[in-house]
């Protein structure tokens, strides 16, 4: 019988969530909800010297701004939990006594200078069966001095005792099967004692057997561990339950070798957080996606697509169409360039389909930063309306569109030069007359109307026009004029000619 998908993201709580596990974290979801799975969110804080307070809350407020669901988890709870490590002692105690009923672990007593000193004497020095004999530990000394020691309050790990010369194999469904022979491996730490926790090695086999995980879906880094996973699996008996291991390619930088890290965000201006991050020790911040102004939908099509094809020409993708379309088999070995610039490219697309509702909600607080406390909130979505096919990010809302919500007060140095003459004054003067006389001003309506003034004025066109953008705007830029004064009060139209005429100065040389 076919075990049914259960996934698990397994972060840790030692700071910010990277950009490269959000990715893992979707890839997760996608394929759960592809085959109807359970997506698990377990916090790893085994190590506790790193715990770093609000990350937790950081990756869960990620993870729902994202619109990546969980199943099971610290807040959602379920029946295989408590879902954070440091809960789980119990569990891993039990376990770990089971390997050393078995001889499949040792406890050594090693200490670091100890350990320091056969890094010193022996070349390559790794804990293993080639040196475990010349180390403190259980199967060096005898019975009853090690249970003396543990009884005096000894510090001492407990380590695996992986047999040499073995040929473990990896099946990965992106990279095939992968052979390491198992003399490279080192007797890794899977307890310390000093604080009662197991290491990562461990508590994530434990975890994923006891919650019945069955794809492990991680970043390539992990790939390296995956042969000891294999050779836990063995040593607890448990081969029948062993998760399919996917392991992703790994996300690098746009420019140059080497992985994605925060440095090169900071060095050419984009995010490598989903939120911004406030550092508790140092209070620095760090800038995050949603804060820089990207939609959720853009940020999960961007990612999704690093490192992952849908086999055809798409691009824009719902979440429902990458759970429908996605495949480890379209899913490269290969590393991700970052390419932050086509993330940019993403939002503008999304930008201009978003519900203009939505997006007067998020430009809410930009319109607060720049004094505008009393806008109506179908006003402002008319007016992003019309301007946001010009914008990439949510803050250029503002840019492209806040003349909507106050007057200019400055006018364009070079449309002024080019589009200000010394009869502007009096033909905008005349153009109030016409305003003044429409009760109709539907865009179409208004239009007609000024155009056939001009017209049988015999003015200028361009002149005219781009000399009432200017008065409106501020500068010559903008959606149509006519959309613009449809949307905005005739009153409000009129007192900015009038303030444009008193203002601008009428050029010397006319």
């Amino acid at each position: 019988m076919e075990r049914k998908v259960r996934v698990r993201f397994a972060p840790s709580p030692t700071g910010p969530l990277h950009i490269g596990g959000v990715r893992t974290a979707l890839y997760n979801y996608i394929f759960a909800r592809q085959n109807g799975g359970d997506m698990i969110l377990r916090i790893e804080d085994t190590d506790s010297r790193r715990f770093v307070p609000g990350a937790e809350d950081y990756i869960n407020e990620s993870l729902a701004w994202l619109g990546i669901g969980i199943d099971e988890g610290v807040r959602e709870g379920g029946a295989y939990g408590p879902y954070k490590q440091s809960e789980r002692r119990d569990i891993y105690r039990e376990n770990v006594k089971t390997l050393l009923d078995n001889g499949k672990a040792y406890i050594a007593f090693d200490t670091p200078e100890e350990l320091e000193e056969a890094r010193g004497r022996i070349a390559n020095f790794q804990y293993d069966a080639s040196t475990r004999g010349s180390m403190r530990n259980s199967l060096t000394m005898p019975a009853e001095e090690v249970e003396r020691l543990i009884a005096d309050g000894a510090q001492y790990v407990v380590r695996f005792k992986i047999e040499p010369d073995r040929e473990v194999k990896v099946n990965d469904l992106i990279r095939g099967e992968v052979v390491i022979n198992s003399s490279i491996l080192d007797d890794k730490v899977l307890y310390k004692s000093a604080d009662d926790l197991p290491t990562y090695h461990l508590a994530n086999i434990v975890d994923d057997h006891l919650m019945e995980v069955s794809h492990v879906i991680r970043g390539e880094e992990w790939l390296p561990s995956a042969p000891l996973h294999v050779l836990l699996y063995e040593a607890f008996g448990w081969q029948d339950t062993m998760p399919k291991f996917v392991h992703l390619p790994l996300l690098l930088k746009p420019v140059g070798n080497g992985k994605l890290s925060k440095r090169d965000g900071d060095k050419l201006g984009f995010p490598v957080f989903p939120l911004e991050w406030h550092e508790p020790a140092s209070g620095e911040i760090s800038s995050g996606y949603r804060e820089k102004g990207y939609l959720p939908e853009a940020v999960v099509n961007f990612l999704a697509l690093l490192g992952w094809n849908p086999g055809d020409d798409s691009e824009l993708m719902s979440m429902d169409d990458l759970i429908r379309k996605f495949s480890f088999a379209h899913c490269s070995k290969s590393g991700a360039k970052f390419d932050y610039k086509k993330g940019i490219w993403f939002n503008h697309e999304y930008l201009g389909k978003a519900d203009n509702a939505l997006l007067a909600q998020l430009l809410e607080p930009t319109l607060v930063e720049n004094g505008i406390t009393d806008a109506d909130p179908e006003y402002t979505a008319k007016a992003i309306g019309m301007v946001k096919g010009r914008a990439d990010l949510v803050p250029d809302l503002w840019t492209q569109g806040d003349f909507f919500f106050r007057a200019p007060e400055a006018y364009a140095e070079k449309d002024v030069k080019k589009r200000w003459s010394a009869d502007t004054p009096r033909i905008m003067e005349e153009l109030i007359g016409v305003l003044e006389g429409i009760d109709d001003m539907t865009s179409a309506n208004a239009e007609k109307i000024v155009l056939d003034w001009i017209a049988d004025k015999g003015y200028h066109l361009g002149n005219v026009m781009n000399a009432f953008r200017l008065a409106v705007v501020g500068a010559c830029r903008g959606p149509h004029m006519f959309d613009i004064t449809e949307l905005m009060p005739k009153e409000e139209v009129i007192a900015r000619i009038r303030r444009a005429i008193e203002k601008i100065p009428v050029p010397a040389n006319d």
